[in-house]
């Protein structure tokens, strides 16, 4: 273990983070389990991207298959490309009707900011105050949730996105959404005033990285109303929270009643196959395509779109949308149980099979509470020293990550809970000592 960290640090280096105090060294992986180098076997909680479960051999058939057969770029026509296309428009609602494929998130957002920048006249863009939407220049420029060195754009400007669980609590929602919209207006404001103009506001309809933060009802729709009255469209990230990762849709847009101007889409797209999508309107691509010689050579070839349409028809097959939901109910149950036991964790956040809680440094309520990053950090510790995985996240990464392939299953979910209750009372147990 030691020798491959310093050859990776001598050949990737050491900025490229790793995951826990030991990192781990993965061999192999099946569904929702990992196996390390030495064997054990880890309960993966975290890990979105083998959206079906790794190595789903329905996947790898499909990939194996195309890879044997034929690989060509989207300037030639393939029936392959073509039926993936359709197959994904689906599950769309209308008016999106086009796809222009991708190799990834990054370049599926920064894709649409380009169709966004056109079509506006604009570039004022409208991000949430703690988020990341990928690695490109331009995406760079609106990072507020990672350290980057081109910091923030003077078109950029950050809102704050509400939290009823949390900053919030207590607050009536009505109060919050005002005040949140208000928020929304003065950005609008100061974007047009500075001669930017309104391209776009780019969101994640989960907000994961804020925190899974749940929002006051109709801030979404309102949000949305007032980009597009100020003449920008609406870009919905569904890297994190698309192809029934909440349970209660198949895009995580669709619970707050809206459809986006352009969806981006990414890594669960082709389960840990490198694959992303812009899908919008004919009337947004027919405005776009002729004033740009857009093609991607990787972007949507025909073992990319195999790998695509197997995860479709496995998450159709195996019913795993509808699992995700059937099993939501019991997971918030769990977690709202676990505070009794300990008032210093904050109410269940998030839908389906993403979720979590806050950590604070006391219970909940009392004067000076704060979130407690260290506790967090010691509890997804405590987890993986009992060979479960989850994650944390947040501005103060003092939210509770956990977010499994859908392919996990109830007893597997009363695992990960069952070792996420041992855990509670291992950290709990040292704060008092």
């Amino acid at each position: 273990m030691a020798d491959l960290l310093e050859r990776r640090y001598k050949t990737l280096g050491p900025y490229s983070p790793l995951f826990y105090a030991q990192p781990l060294e993965f061999v192999r992986a099946e569904r929702v389990w990992l196996t390390a180098a030495d064997g054990q076997r880890y309960l993966d909680g975290y890990n979105n991207v083998p959206h079906v479960g790794h190595t789903h051999p329905r996947v790898v058939e499909a990939i194996a298959q195309q890879a044997a057969t034929l690989n060509i770029h989207t300037r030639y026509l393939n029936n392959r490309v073509v039926d993936y296309a359709e197959s994904l428009l689906a599950t769309l609602d209308d008016p999106i009707d086009r796809i222009i494929f991708t190799n990834s998130g990054s370049e599926s957002n920064d894709l649409a900011l380009r169709i966004a920048n056109q079509h506006s006249g604009g570039r004022g863009l409208l991000i949430s105050d703690f988020s990341y939407h990928g690695h490109t220049h331009a995406l760079a420029l609106a990072t507020t949730g990672l350290v980057a060195h081109e910091g923030l754009g003077a078109h950029v400007r950050p809102i704050r996105i509400p939290d009823l669980d949390a900053a919030d609590a207590g607050r009536p929602a009505a109060d919050v959404l005002a005040q949140s919209l208000a928020e929304v207006d003065a950005a609008i404001a100061s974007l047009q005033e500075a001669g930017h103009g309104v391209a776009a506001v780019l969101f994640d309809s989960l907000f994961s990285t804020e925190g899974l933060n749940r929002v006051p009802e109709g801030y979404v729709a309102g949000l949305s109303s007032r980009v597009r009255a100020a003449g920008g469209l609406v870009i919905g990230d569904e890297v994190q929270s698309g192809f029934g990762r909440t349970g209660r849709s198949f895009w995580g847009h669709q619970n707050h009643g809206i459809v986006p101007d352009l969806v981006t889409m990414g890594k669960p797209m082709g389960n840990g196959h490198p694959i992303g999508a812009v899908a919008l309107s004919a009337d947004l691509l027919d405005e776009f395509g002729p004033r740009n010689m857009y093609f991607n050579t990787f972007g949507g070839n025909p073992v990319s779109a195999a790998a695509g349409q197997a995860v479709l028809d496995v998450l159709a097959d195996e019913r795993l949308v509808e699992r995700a939901a059937s099993g939501a109910a019991g997971i918030r149950a769990a977690l709202e149980g676990f505070r009794g036991d300990y008032p210093w964790i904050g109410p269940a956040k998030g839908e389906g099979l993403f979720f979590g809680f806050d950590v604070y440094d006391r219970p909940v309520g009392e004067a000076g509470a704060v979130p407690d990053p260290a506790r967090t950090k010691a509890i997804v510790e405590s987890m993986r020293a009992r060979n479960v995985l989850i994650s944390r996240i947040g501005r103060t990464d003092s939210v509770l990550k956990m977010r499994p392939p859908l392919a996990i299953e109830p007893g597997e979910v009363s695992l990960l809970l069952d070792t996420l209750a041992d855990s509670l009372a291992a950290v709990g147990a040292v704060a008092r000592a």
